[in-house]
């Protein structure tokens, strides 16, 4: 789950992070008593979209007036954001984040990430602050310096110590860093976060460390410990199928082909998806129903999957704790309610499976079976392109 700068800087700040005086807006005149309240002669005006590279979008904007404020408001307020992060289609900015202007002597680049590998959280930084991580990571390396961090004993001075020499922070930065990188530690752990991001964390001219962006990931699977991180969720920022999927316990990521997938189980989605593609195929989303599959989680699929103007479904499911015959009855059923008018083709395996055919084949609907692997992917493929 992510979650808006503006939420982001509220956390660090309930974490003894410095970040700078900032107040939301959705309208230009809310932005312009934000700027008022704030105070200064210069501000930020940052659109508030889940994406990155927002300022080479034209996403955000500096004013150095009250009058400039309002106009950069309203060019950002309504517009259609497009980054590499967001496709083609772009991002709708419904709100902005007005802040006041720093002086900066020194951007960088700072996050914590779990390091699936060592089994430990990690502390990236980077003297190249401002520029994608990924761009750094492909033209200068040596420049990503990682810091990893004990679970046992969790952050210690001496971690803090490494991360500022090796961002060469000054004296009076140095001490700062201790309660910054602390806070930020602290935060991972607690809210169960799988990321978090400030690009760039700036050194201001009074030597200062400040937060100058916020960008903060949840591990889904722990936000029932946090149901005040699962009130933070702007649905307005993701996908209305993967909301719906939400809300019926499906798992379910948006591809860009023309076949439906459902499928029990994540490894056998991915290869699902491999093998589609292997024969000619394009997968349009992984869709994962889980250990149980009832008529209306069969339903609330197919209409998810209808949605993506697909040419053919195909549903793979192996029968273990999930009888294939229950699976059977609800594909029947979900295909007779959503009025399926595009080619069905599925395979069954497992517990049941003749029984699951059986109804299948008694229930009346133009179905195509298949039973092995290979033999399912190259019928929906050749059923999605009419030749079945």
């Amino acid at each position: 789950m992510k979650i808006h700068e503006y939420q982001a800087k509220k956390l660090f700040a309930d974490y003894g992070v410095t970040i700078p005086k900032g107040q939301l807006a959705t309208t230009p005149d809310e932005a312009v008593a934000a700027a008022k309240a704030i105070g200064g002669d210069l501000w930020v005006i940052k659109a508030q979209v889940h994406a990155g590279g927002r300022g080479k979008a034209g996403g955000v904007k500096l004013a150095k007036s009250i009058g400039e404020v309002k106009e950069k408001a309203d060019q950002i307020i309504g517009m259609k954001l497009v980054t590499k992060q967001t496709g083609a289609e772009g991002k709708l900015v419904r709100k902005v984040y007005v802040e006041q202007g720093l002086d900066i002597a020194k951007e960088f680049y700072l996050s914590l990430i779990l390091d699936r590998e060592t089994r430990k959280i990690v502390i990236m930084a980077s003297t190249e602050g401002g520029m994608e991580i990924e761009e750094v990571a492909k033209n200068a390396p040596e420049k990503i310096y990682k810091e990893y961090i004990d679970p046992v004993v969790g952050i210690m001075p001496f971690n803090v110590r490494k991360v500022a020499y090796a961002l060469g922070l000054p004296k009076k930065a140095q001490k700062q860093a201790g309660k910054f990188l602390t806070g930020l530690y602290k935060l991972f752990t607690e809210k169960d976060a799988s990321l978090v991001e400030i690009n760039p964390l700036v050194l201001t001219g009074a030597e200062d460390l400040i937060a100058l962006d916020a960008k903060i990931n949840f591990d889904d699977n722990g936000l029932y410990r946090h149901p005040d991180i699962v009130e933070l969720r702007d649905l307005d920022e993701e996908d209305p199928s993967e909301v719906l999927a939400s809300k019926s316990d499906l798992n379910y990521i948006k591809l860009d082909g023309y076949i439906g997938n459902l499928v029990n189980g994540a490894g056998l989605a991915m290869s699902t998806m491999d093998i589609i593609k292997y024969y000619g195929g394009s997968p349009a989303n992984f869709l994962d129903v889980g250990g149980s599959a009832s008529r209306e989680k069969v339903k609330a699929a197919f209409e998810i999957i209808l949605k993506d103007n697909v040419k053919a479904i195909l549903v793979n499911i192996f029968g273990g704790i999930m009888h294939c015959d229950v699976i059977a009855d609800g594909v029947v059923a979900a295909a007779k309610e959503v009025s399926l008018n595009v080619p069905l083709v599925v395979r069954l395996q497992g517990t049941n499976a003749e029984e699951g055919r059986k109804i299948l084949k008694e229930s009346g609907l133009p179905i195509i079976t298949a039973e092995t692997l290979a033999e399912v992917a190259q019928k929906v493929v050749k059923a999605a392109n009419g030749e079945l």
